[in-house]
């Protein structure tokens, strides 16, 4: 069986592929493994990709289900679905600063005030680059154990206490930052969010570099920040609620970026095993095959959570597919690096397949399996609110 669209849906990709094809610039149409966030002048957001997110904005493809004045032009939710797949299929990046558009602005429109909504057009757009105030030394994946505290004033809060692995701290002007307001009630009860100015007095930046050299996140030290009690986002001791709308945002299209960067992995893997003569090898064709199986049903398993999600109803799929996808991901790089034998984690351009690519990509696709929530917190979420068991 194979899926297609119906007219208006081919009409609609018509017109986008013809934007494409005039606007996207060269650097965006380099296949990649991974999301890449730094190019050879060490910038982490590039400078073709923040007048490329403002391109894409400014013609309503930027988020393509919102209305003109938010970067989009009210389309469908399978037009959506459409635009999403051909982005993926041609590996053209969006943006290389999500939070603003993926977490932030969709986080504003449904939580914030009015107010509050007038910046989410500018953090769509890129204008304004956002960090996300998340995870810290002892609550990683564990959201609700936030040690961050703001006391609450009349007309402020006062935040103290530290973040860590915060993407885009460095050049990001404003924090969504999520702070414990009340102590004394249960975690996930105690929780805020607030809207930080980076600028202000109080704050301590400090990058924290890959094993390559790069650094993309930061960890960052709040110590006696004083935020006005405007920059609240919902209601007090509320912002548990608006974690759960901001990552049912961020994963509900990610997963189609995902799979499709798996399916051009293991089309990879298997011009990789033709190339080295390993594709009549019976344990190396089960393997791959294998591979693109589950890349298949992960394919099928997105469109039934879209599809709910679309409808307005929770898409439980989504928390398995970001565990599912990053761990099949791993599995890919791996096998990359076994069917090139002694020669496997060799990075010299002349003597290693693809100048590295394989081992380079497994050593990252570690990463992939803890950020935005490890594999072990992500299966013990399934255990316990999708299939219902019991804690341990």
């Amino acid at each position: 069986m194979k899926l297609g669209w119906g007219p208006k849906e081919e009409a609609f990709r018509a017109e986008l592929v013809a934007f494409l094809d005039e606007q996207a610039p060269p650097e965006a149409l380099v296949q990649r493994d991974f999301d890449s966030i730094e190019d050879d002048s060490g910038d982490i957001i590039p400078a073709w990709s923040r007048k490329w997110q403002s391109t894409l904005f400014d013609h309503g493809w930027m988020i393509p289900a919102y209305p003109a004045e938010l970067g989009g032009r009210n389309c469908t939710p399978i037009q959506t679905l459409a635009y999403l797949e051909e982005m993926a299929r041609r590996s053209i990046p969006r943006s290389f600063h999500f939070p603003g558009y993926a977490i932030v602005a969709p986080s504003l429109l449904e939580f914030g005030t009015s107010e509050q909504q007038t910046l989410a057009p500018a953090a769509i757009r890129g204008d304004t680059v956002w960090c996300i105030g998340m995870s810290e030394p002892n609550a990683g994946s564990d959201l609700a154990g936030i040690q961050t505290r703001a006391a609450v004033h009349d007309d402020h809060f006062v935040v103290n206490g530290q973040k860590v692995w915060t993407s885009y701290a460095m050049v990001a002007q404003k924090c969504f930052c999520y702070v414990r307001t009340n102590p004394d009630v249960p975690k996930h009860k105690g929780i805020s969010l607030l809207i930080v100015d980076m600028d202000t007095p109080g704050i301590e930046i400090r990058p924290l570099r890959h094993i390559t050299g790069a650094a993309s996140f930061a960890e960052v030290f709040f110590t006696d920040v004083v935020v006005a009690r405007e920059n609240l986002v919902g209601g007090l001791d509320d912002g548990w609620r608006i974690t759960q709308g901001s990552l049912a945002h961020e994963r509900a299209g990610l997963w189609v970026e995902s799979v499709s960067r798996l399916e051009y992995t293991v089309g990879s893997l298997i011009a990789l095993a033709r190339r080295r003569g390993l594709d009549r090898d019976p344990v190396v064709r089960r393997r791959l095959a294998e591979m693109y199986e589950r890349a298949a049903s992960l394919r099928a398993l997105g469109y039934k959570g879209f599809a709910s999600f679309a409808q307005g109803s929770s898409a439980p799929e989504h928390s398995f597919m970001k565990m599912a996808t990053s761990e099949l991901g791993q599995e890919c790089f791996e096998l990359g690096v076994e069917m090139q034998g002694a020669y496997g984690t060799v990075v010299d351009g002349e003597r290693s397949e693809e100048s590295g690519r394989w081992a380079h990509s497994f050593f990252v696709s570690f990463a992939s399996t803890i950020a935005g929530g490890s594999s072990e917190i992500q299966r013990n979420i399934i255990a316990q609110r999708v299939l219902g068991l019991p804690r341990g």
